[in-house]
């Protein structure tokens, strides 16, 4: 944008310089042409009256003398004499002459000026007024200096002029653009100062404005998770007194070992929505997040699921890679996405519905696989989109894992299990294996 003003600065006043310089340089040209012209022409008329009283040789020269050089008037005396040098061609002096008409001749030596004057006996003299090219254009490359002077400064003034007003713009827009990267970034604190033309600084103060608001809105909504998340604690501590009227069975035992896990992650959820906006970044551009093996997280997770999947009488298939896979991921996050994927299974498909998970290693990337011999996924596109369900659900399942294999530099696909329901495939990119101890 600064480089553009300056060139339109540059254009327009060179445009304009150029309009008023081409027409008045020509216009002094013609005036210096003319004053020496006419200092001619006064000259030979001065001559007239002289001719007119005496023809005499050295009357003629004392008066061209005292008039001008020789060199610039010129007299041709009646018997053809001449008194000086004369400049003008022979033609136009016959022709002066006979014709007894005054004359303007352009030579190659400057311009020439014949006036005849006619005497008694009908007789006629010429009087030769001479002026060199040099005397027609003198003091003109000097005008046309100056003038040209006049325009570079004024083009050079108003390309500086707007070079300060472009940089002045382009400093206040840059900031502008500085900080919408910046909030988009996660910072949250980052504000600009109103710079600039107005318009600019309107933009500024509705970022400015906008910024606030959106740490408004982040902040309620991070209350109102903190809050709902409080509210599952009653519901949370009726499992642990129903765990506890059971005895001690293993049902009981099960229900206490989710209701404790539940309890943990409401801690973690609630721990999360009381930090300040400003210190919650995102754990990935932290690089906090710890190396997980994905083998190990799937079968911590299926065996959790395996008592429901026998109540269910739903027959299920594991293949776990033996070889180590591990992923920059929390295994917190990485056990939420696989609880996602299974629970789909689980609240999507029939009792007795048969299920599959596979955990495969390439050379870069970690796939995990659950497939279904359920109904399948009509429209994937759908499913893979927050808050839409395809089966009554809050729509947020499928959201989750999405987002956990972005994280992970990875993707998530649905398409058609070869047991005749829905396949989901999470990829993740490998990380180190040294920040995962151990292989099995």
């Amino acid at each position: 944008m600064r480089r553009a003003l300056a060139g339109i600065a540059l254009a327009v006043t060179s445009m304009v310089a150029l309009s008023f310089l081409i027409p008045l340089a020509l216009l002094v040209r013609e005036q210096v042409r003319d004053r020496a012209t006419t200092a001619a022409e006064q000259r030979a008329s001065a001559l007239s009256p002289v001719l007119a009283l005496t023809t005499r040789r050295a009357d003629v020269q004392q008066a061209v003398a005292e008039l001008g050089s020789s060199d610039q008037l010129v007299v041709r005396l009646p018997d053809g004499d001449f008194v000086g040098t004369p400049h003008a061609p022979r033609d136009a002096l016959d022709r002066a002459v006979r014709g007894r008409e005054t004359l303007a001749v352009n030579t190659a030596g400057g311009w020439v000026y014949l006036q005849p004057v006619v005497l008694q006996g009908d007789r006629v003299a010429v009087v030769e007024a001479f002026v060199p090219s040099a005397d027609l254009t003198r003091g003109v490359a000097a005008s046309w200096g100056v003038m040209a002077l006049l325009a570079l400064g004024l083009v050079g003034g108003s390309v500086l002029v707007a070079d300060r007003l472009g940089a002045r713009v382009v400093r206040s827009s840059r900031s502008l653009k500085s900080a919408s990267l910046a909030l988009g970034s996660g910072d949250l604190d980052v504000r600009v100062e109103p710079d600039g033309p107005p318009e600019l600084q309107e933009a500024g103060a509705a970022f400015n404005t906008m910024a606030d608001r959106v740490l408004d809105l982040l902040a309620v909504e991070r209350e109102l998770v903190a809050d709902l998340s409080h509210r599952l604690r009653t519901p949370l501590t009726a499992l642990y007194l129903e765990a506890d009227r059971m005895g001690s069975t293993p049902n009981a035992r099960r229900v206490a070992e989710a209701a404790g896990q539940l309890e943990s992650e409401l801690d973690s959820i609630i721990a999360a929505a009381r930090t300040p906006l400003a210190s919650a970044r995102p754990a990935r551009a932290t690089g906090a997040a710890k190396a997980c093996d994905v083998a190990e997280v799937v079968a911590m997770r299926l065996d959790f699921w395996s008592v429901l999947a026998a109540k269910q009488g739903r027959p299920y298939e594991r293949s776990l890679t033996p070889r180590l896979v591990p992923v920059a991921f929390p295994e917190d996050d990485l056990a939420a996405v696989v609880d996602a994927l299974i629970g789909n299974v689980f609240r999507h498909t029939p009792e007795g519905t048969a299920f599959a998970v596979r955990v495969e290693r390439t050379d870069r990337h970690v796939f995990l696989t659950v497939d279904d011999a359920g109904p399948g996924v009509a429209d994937p596109d759908a499913a893979l989109t927050r808050g839409v369900s395809v089966g009554g659900s809050t729509g947020l399942g499928l959201d989750i894992v999405a987002r956990a294999s972005r994280a992970a530099d990875g993707e998530l696909t649905i398409t058609r299990a070869p047991l005749g329901g829905a396949r989901v495939r999470v990829s993740f990119v490998l990380a180190d294996a040294g920040g995962v101890g151990g292989a099995r």
